[in-house]
């Protein structure tokens, strides 16, 4: 048995090599940006946020606003004529 498992060796140290360096470059990905955005972060807007020295967040600033909010006209909402999928007058076609 230890002849059949020891004959993959090559690939398996292949696969384990793939593993660590993909690893150790999400490892260094992650310690970058919590030194270099993650505590900067806090300790400008999160601080200042914390001390009052920004306006109160307001959600309805981040929210998506829909189309008639946007100025935009939405013209199948009121639909004009005798188009073929409006069934006005529940006949046939």
């Amino acid at each position: 048995m230890l002849t059949i498992l020891s004959s993959f060796w090559p690939f398996y140290q292949f696969l384990w090599t793939v593993y660590f360096v993909t690893m150790f470059l999400i490892g260094f990905w992650c310690i970058f940006m919590f030194f270099g955005f993650i505590i900067p972060l806090w300790l400008t807007s999160g601080l200042m946020e914390y001390f009052g020295k920004t306006k109160p967040f307001d959600p309805e600033e981040v929210r998506r606003k829909t189309l008639p909010e946007q100025g935009a006209e939405i013209i199948y909402s009121n639909p004009k004529g005798n188009g073929p999928f409006l069934h006005t007058d529940h006949g046939h076609h």
